[in-house]
């Protein structure tokens, strides 16, 4: 026994709904929402590969720039599967917690380097960096691997959809009543456990370490020009947050409205837009590299990879003021 239903609705429901037809408001934003993903395919691909090959060729290895370097990997490789999404037209299945666990590692070296400098230059080196970043990309892989046991495809009419199967095993037998139950309860612990371990968690733990900073800062430490990773962290870490909150409320409200034909309707309409704001996130972040912190226009005259060099660098204090002591401009 086999149920569509996934985490978000399956690309067969939005396009060839069985009741009621689709109207016009659901194309648009359907059509929005195609259009969004082409651009963010070629911004994505054309900023994080520029950022890849920046911080990764031609900038000195620091914890900053090792770090910064997977998260713009993991932007690429998420960005890199939207020719499959758009040619497939399946707005679901992917999940990039490599980016916000990538994100909480860049706020706990910025908060030890705020408030132990000396351990953090003695113990925050490059290599350790490097470790670090593997090690989330290790938890986000395990993590994301419930999510792949419960995908499969079916092929009707001539056509091949990926959906989520949430009794793979075949445990309901044919009981619907035991099936929907199951499916139910599998269904609130895929949603709850990436939205407490991908959202809620990373996002406490990058608060408590911006209140540190902040109150070290009104201690009485001295106000020195910092470093521009900072700036660029914050600005990041806000896109990130406001571009992922829409998809796990959508998420919640997918899994509430199961079993309520009534409401399920509603939810086609908004899921496309909610899936283009995940990826638009993916290529925003080159973007806020090159523009957040100094003049725009003085930016413009520089080239692309002088600008971006800059918002890495982690000497931009006057002389005898750099590295991880350099915090706020």
């Amino acid at each position: 026994m086999e149920n569509s239903l996934g985490l978000l609705p399956n690309a067969s429901d939005i396009l060839f709904p069985e009741e009621p037809s689709p109207s016009i408001i659901h194309q648009t934003f359907w059509t929005i929402a195609l259009i969004i993903d082409c651009l963010v395919f070629l911004l994505g691909i054309t900023g994080n590969g520029l950022v890849i090959w920046v911080t990764g060729f031609r900038m000195t290895r620091t914890v900053t720039t090792v770090l910064f370097l997977n998260l713009a990997s993991a932007d690429f490789a998420f960005t890199a599967i939207l020719p499959f999404v758009i040619i497939s037209t399946i707005l679901q299945s992917h999940w990039p917690f490599g980016c916000v666990f990538l994100l909480t590692l860049i706020s706990l070296d910025r908060c030890v380097s705020v408030l132990w400098p000396v351990w953090a230059r003695n113990h925050c080196t490059p290599a350790r960096a490097a470790m670090a970043a593997v090690g989330a990309w290790i938890f986000a892989l395990a993590i994301s691997f419930p999510i792949v046991i419960f995908q499969t495809t079916d092929t009707e009419d001539g056509k091949t959809f990926c959906y989520s199967d949430l009794d793979p095993w075949n445990e309901a037998g044919a009981d619907e009543a035991l099936y929907d139950a199951l499916a139910e309860s599998r269904l609130w612990s895929l949603v709850l456990s990436r939205f407490f371990l991908g959202f809620v968690i990373p996002l406490v733990i990058i608060s408590v370490c911006y209140a540190l900073i902040a109150a070290r800062l009104c201690s009485g430490m001295k106000m020195v020009k910092s470093s521009r990773p900072f700036k660029v962290l914050t600005a990041v870490v806000a896109a990130f947050f406001l571009c992922w909150l829409p998809h796990h409320v959508m998420s919640m409200i997918t899994v509430s409205v199961y079993q309520q034909p009534h409401l399920e309707h509603l939810l086609p309409s908004l899921s496309p837009l909610s899936s283009s704001l995940v990826f638009l996130n993916s290529c925003l972040n080159p973007l806020l590299y090159v523009f957040i912190g100094r003049d725009f226009r003085e930016r413009l005259l520089r080239t692309l990879p002088a600008a971006l060099e800059r918002a890495f660098s982690e000497e931009s204090g006057p002389k005898g003021i750099t590295g991880s002591s350099q915090l706020y401009n």
